[in-house]
Parts: structure tokens; sequence; C-alpha cells
């Protein structure tokens, strides 16, 4: 048996949980430009989704009444980083569609240009676009 993931998933993959998991997956595709690929419904309920971008994946569900999102808690403890081609284009497209901007986009040492929203239930996305080779202290190995 092996141990590698079945074919069209990474090796890892971020798992967000939502009270609306369709109110989530509209927004998402919307200010984000995620893609729906899979809902899986049950009483009425999502009890999983996935959106790709690109050779991403994101899986999202309800995980039952007693969840209670970023939002509601007052407090995220981690974050979704995605890489875009267009940083800036992305951004507005995230502004308009009603997205809470943390960051403006901004350059940073290690050659990126970095934005970071909040989606309607409180998870914090973080969006970059490689622009320049990092300073040498940022280069990996």
């Amino acid at each position: 048996m092996t141990a590698n993931p079945p074919a069209g998933y990474p090796r890892i993959t971020p798992y967000l949980l939502y009270e609306d998991p369709a109110a989530a997956l509209d927004w998402l595709s919307k200010a984000f430009n995620l893609r729906e690929r899979l809902r899986h419904e049950e009483h009425g309920v999502i009890d999983h989704a996935e959106m790709e971008f690109d050779d991403g994946l994101v899986m999202l569900a309800n995980p039952g009444s007693g969840y209670r999102s970023p939002r509601r808690l007052g407090s995220a403890t981690a974050l979704v980083h995605i890489y875009v081609d267009d940083i800036y284009a992305h951004y507005e497209r995230a502004k308009e569609a009603g997205a809470e901007i943390r960051a403006e986009p901004k350059e940073k040492p290690y050659g990126t240009v970095q934005y970071s929203a909040v989606d309607p239930e409180g998870h914090i996305w973080l969006f970059s676009e490689q622009v320049r080779e990092p300073e040498p202290e940022w280069k990996i190995g």
C-alpha cells in the first residue's frame, strides 16, 4: 500500500470549517477566484466541499452546531497562503467582493508582493506574487 495521496490531491491540504459552507463556496469563488470542484451534502448540510486554485486545493465543511467561526470567537489561529499571478488584479477582485483587507499589497524583502484579507467568517488569507529574486538571507538552500 502506498502512502501517496489519490490522484489530483496534494500531500498537504488546508481544511477550513465554516458555519455556512454554501455561502463560503460562493464568496471564495467571487472574491478569491477559487473554483468549486466538489460539494457533498447530507441532510441539507454541506459536510464536505473542495475548491481549487491552479494546482492547490482547499477543503471545507460545517462540522456541526457546536462549531463557531473565527469571526464569532474573535480570533483566528491559522491562515491560508496562496501564490497568485497578478497580485494587484487579485487584490482588486477581493476588495470589490467585499473582502476585509488586513494588509494592502506590499513588497517584502523575500521578493514577493503580499496582501492579506479576511473572509466573512473570519478566516485569514494571505496572497503573494513572486516579483523578484529574494535577498540572499531569504534564499532556501
